[in-house]
């Protein structure tokens, strides 16, 4: 009996240590452990007009490049620039080498002056043959009047219409030379302001007022016809070909502001506006392509191929339900938001529209106005989870 006694006692002590830590670990586990109720904030639900925005990403480029260089293969002989120089329209900026064609065009002068004596001795024997053709008409005309009047024999008149058919076919041939000479100058003179025009192109000169982008080659290089030796742009042209989601373009459109954040200078934003908008989309990333040029172009022009930020501000959209886009869940594939009724959760699918600058997305199906959502949570919410409502949730914006 007293060995029942004792066992008894110390089974009675044990639970009376036992039974206040178990209570204490149902407290723990329901006010702090994975049984607590879960801190969240609230927003209701309002109707309200909102500014959407539309964001991409975008690289600048130039609306006009002037790649420079021959028109034929050859050596360079000189660079007058260096990336970054400003240039003036018609400035030199590089030679070609020359070679022999100096020497060919004194040739082609010299044939020319050649050329223009034989046009003048050709034209001297087409005059001659023409006086002696006339000469031998009034001669053969004078003899076949003689011969009508039997004043000469018929030889001698013959020998008359002999001598006129040669000095016609001479005064022919005199002009045919004539001509032929004729066409050898426009020969000569074409070939020689072809070399003109060909050691002009050797100069290669800046078609416009613009900047150095690139400096491609250097003197001595052998550039093939069409290669790039220096390439120019006109800071005027300077526009970012931007891209953006497709989902969420409806209502972009030629000269909408823009905001411009180019990544060098990421606490300078710079005014733009909207200035074309592609009819060709890409159907792989699903992107609409842009162009949005700069109001105000900066003191130093940035390079071509900075990335640059773009915010497009869209018209305004008619008042709906507007809620944080925070608050805006995927949740076994559907989209939509925790509503808080009587202190329970429900989630409800939602259909939504634009968004803002300050994040807020609207509401075109599932809500009315005036209901209360969850924005944050401590962790994630299921339905029948406990919440406990807060002011703010710890590691979550105010």
């Amino acid at each position: 009996m007293k060995k029942f006694l004792s066992t008894y006692g110390r089974t009675m002590a044990l639970a009376g240590v036992l039974m206040p830590l178990l209570a204490l670990l149902v407290y723990v586990a329901l006010r702090s452990g994975p049984l607590a109720p879960v801190p969240v904030t609230l927003v209701t639900v309002e109707r309200r007009e909102i500014t959407p925005a539309l964001f991409g990403i975008g690289t600048v480029e130039a609306r006009y490049t002037h790649k420079i260089g021959p028109t034929f293969a050859g050596r360079l002989r000189r660079v007058e620039v260096q990336a970054g120089d400003r240039v003036k329209a018609g400035q030199l900026l590089g030679e070609m080498d020359p070679v022999d064609l100096d020497d060919r065009i004194t040739a082609q002068n010299a044939a020319l002056k050649r050329a223009e004596a034989n046009i003048l001795a050709a034209e001297a024997q087409s005059q001659e043959a023409g006086v002696r053709n006339s000469f031998a008409e009034v001669q053969a005309k004078r003899y076949e009047q003689l011969l009508s009047i039997r004043s000469v024999s018929e030889e001698t008149t013959e020998a008359k219409r002999q001598e006129l058919q040669v000095t016609h076919t001479v005064l022919s041939a005199a002009r045919a030379n004539l001509n032929a000479s004729r066409q050898e100058f426009a020969r000569l003179h074409a070939e020689r302001e072809g070399m003109i025009r060909q050691r002009a192109n050797l100069r290669l000169v800046s078609p416009v007022d613009g900047v150095v982008t690139r400096r491609e080659m250097d003197p001595g290089t052998t550039v093939v016809a069409g290669q790039s030796v220096v390439e120019v742009i006109e800071p005027g042209s300077l526009w970012i070909n931007v891209r953006f989601d497709q989902q969420h373009a409806l209502g972009l459109r030629n000269g909408l502001p823009a905001q411009i954040t180019l990544r060098s200078r990421a606490d300078e934003p710079l005014a733009g506006r909207v200035s074309r908008v592609e009819l060709h989309a890409d159907p792989v990333t699903e992107e609409i392509l842009a162009k949005v040029e700069l109001k105000l172009l900066p003191q130093a022009l940035p390079p071509i191929g900075e990335l640059a930020e773009i915010t497009v501000a869209l018209p305004a959209k008619a008042a709906i339900p507007v809620v944080p886009n925070a608050s805006v869940q995927r949740i076994d594939r559907r989209l939509g938001v925790w509503i808080v009724e009587d202190g329970s959760l429900r989630f409800a699918p939602v259909k939504t529209g634009a968004t803002d600058l300050e994040g807020r997305v609207q509401i075109v199906e599932g809500l009315s106005g005036g209901e209360r959502v969850v924005v944050y949570s401590q962790k994630a919410l299921k339905s029948g989870s406990r919440i406990k409502i807060v002011d703010h949730v710890m590691g979550r914006p105010s």
